[in-house]
């Protein structure tokens, strides 16, 4: 999670609030406010929304899930990458949350 982070840090066009931003969309995303989450696209907020859809009840994704993501300005291609890059992460969390396995060791 940190280094996602640090990637969306970088592209918060305020680097004075880009930390207290990126702290309140890892902590809750939908409770950040209104004047925070302008700070980031309505194409972002529905990819947040979907993520979290497809992460906690991907049995009720439909088409017009898909829809809300076009009108939001996505693409098919987007629509795809997404799909592929949370289903890799929500398969690799449960793998390691199984097996006990640390995903961000302190190798400090």
């Amino acid at each position: 999670m940190r280094s996602h982070a640090d990637d969306l840090r970088g592209e918060v066009a305020n680097v004075e609030t880009a930390d207290e931003l990126v702290d309140q969309l890892a902590a809750d995303w939908r409770a950040v406010s209104r004047a925070q989450l302008e700070k980031i696209s309505r194409r972002a907020a529905a990819l947040c929304a979907h993520a979290e859809k497809l992460t906690r009840a991907p049995a009720s994704i439909t088409a017009s899930d898909v829809d809300t993501l076009r009108a939001a300005g996505c693409t098919d291609e987007a629509v795809h990458d997404l799909t592929q890059v949370v289903g890799f992460f929500n398969h690799y969390n449960r793998l390691a949350d199984g097996l006990g396995i640390d995903p961000e060791p302190d190798w400090a």
